[in-house]
């Protein structure tokens, strides 16, 4: 049975940064395109940070570029989002997802992902 495990989501004054980490067991990240997605109370749910299987697309949101970072850590199994200049904005329930595949169509992967693994979610709020 697949589990995702999201951690490190927190309270941060703006300014502050943050990193998320994911964890997976039945899983391999190394095996499967991943990502980070958040949903803000009254919001639909967005991609933030995603990368293909192969590691050769990387999709970060225009909201997100420049201080969001999506890696993984292929030995440990680990992904991680490293937030940089957290905004209030940024506050919302942060989601990391793994799917084995991708329809066609452009560069956002985060649209492309398709039955994807979800983890429970771990909440970050930005203080202003």
């Amino acid at each position: 049975q697949v589990q995702v495990m999201e951690s490190g989501g927190g309270l941060v004054q703006a300014g502050g940064s943050l990193r998320l980490s994911c964890t997976a067991v039945g899983l391999h990240f190394s095996t499967h395109n991943v990502g980070w997605f958040r949903q803000a109370p009254g919001k639909k749910r967005e991609g933030v940070s995603c990368l293909s299987k192969d590691g050769s697309i990387i999709y970060d949101a225009d909201s997100v570029k420049g201080r969001f970072a999506i890696s993984r850590d292929k030995p440990n199994n680990t992904l991680y989002l490293q937030m940089f200049n957290l905004k209030p904005e940024d506050t919302a329930s942060y989601y990391c997802a793994a799917a084995p595949g991708i329809v066609a169509g452009t560069s956002n992967i985060c649209d492309r992902m398709r039955a994807i693994h979800w983890g429970q979610g771990t909440q970050v709020f930005v203080s202003s």
